[in-house]
C-alpha cells in the first residue's frame, strides 16, 4: 500500500499545486523572488526542498484520520509564494470532523478510496459529494467543509492545495466546545440542558 501511494503522491502533490495557482491567491504579493527567515542569509536548493512526506515512505497506516502539512510552519520556502499543500489520511470509517480555513480555498485530489465530502455555504445549504479515486472538490474560502471514509474495511488517501502559505484551520467541535465557552451559554445554543455539554466537552478532551 504504501508503494503504491508513493507512485502516485507526489506527482499529483505537482499537479494539485499547479492548480490551485490558476485561483487567485490570498496571500499578499511579495516585492522580490523568494523570501528568507530573518536568521537566514544563506541559500541553496535545501531551502526550497520539503522533506518532511518522507515519513510516510513504508510507513503503516494510521489507525486514526491523520494530516501531514507543508505549509509555512513547516515549509518556510513557501512565504510569501501563496501555496501550501497536506498530505490527508483517511483509515477505514474515519473523518476530518467539520473545520474551516479561513485565509484560502481548498483544491483536494483523491488519491485512492472514497470519500463523502461536503461544505455548507452562507445560507446554510449543504453541498455533498461522494468522491471516487482520481475525482477533485474544492471547498470554498472560508466555509465549513468536512470528508468522511465512509468504507468500513478500505483506506483513502487525499492530497490538498491551498492558495494560501498560511491557510489555517478552525476546527468546529473544538473551537466551540474546548475554549472556554461557558456551558450555559452553549447550552442555550444548543437548545440543549448544560449536562448534555459537558459530555460533549469530556469526549473532546485531550487523551494522554
Amino acid at each position: 500500500m504504501a508503494s503504491r501511494t508513493f507512485t502516485l503522491l507526489f506527482p499529483l502533490v505537482v499537479a494539485s499545486i499547479a492548480l490551485i495557482q490558476i485561483a487567485k491567491a490570498g496571500d499578499p504579493d511579495i516585492l522580490s523572488d523568494f523570501i528568507l527567515p530573518a536568521n537566514q542569509t544563506v541559500v541553496d536548493g535545501s531551502f526550497f526542498t520539503f522533506t518532511g512526506m518522507r515519513v510516510l515512505v513504508g510507513a503503516p497506516e494510521p489507525t486514526t484520520f491523520k494530516v501531514l502539512k507543508a505549509s509555512l510552519a513547516e515549509f518556510p520556502a513557501v512565504n510569501g509564494q501563496s501555496v501550501s499543500t497536506a498530505v490527508l489520511q483517511f483509515p477505514a470509517a474515519s473523518v476530518n470532523p467539520p473545520h474551516t480555513h479561513p485565509r484560502s480555498a481548498e483544491l483536494l485530489f483523491l488519491i485512492f478510496g472514497s470519500l463523502q465530502v461536503g461544505f455548507v455555504d452562507t445560507t446554510n445549504k449543504l453541498y455533498t459529494q461522494t468522491l471516487q479515486e482520481g475525482d477533485i472538490f474544492v471547498f470554498p474560502k472560508g466555509l465549513v467543509h468536512f470528508q468522511y471514509n465512509a468504507d468500513p474495511q478500505n483506506s483513502a488517501l487525499a492530497v490538498s492545495a491551498f492558495g494560501s502559505a498560511n491557510a489555517g484551520t478552525v476546527s468546529v467541535p473544538n473551537s466551540v466546545f474546548t475554549t472556554g465557552i461557558d456551558d450555559s451559554i452553549l447550552a442555550l445554543s444548543f437548545k440543549t440542558d448544560v449536562a448534555t455539554i459537558q459530555k460533549i466537552k469530556a469526549g473532546l478532551a485531550h487523551k494522554p
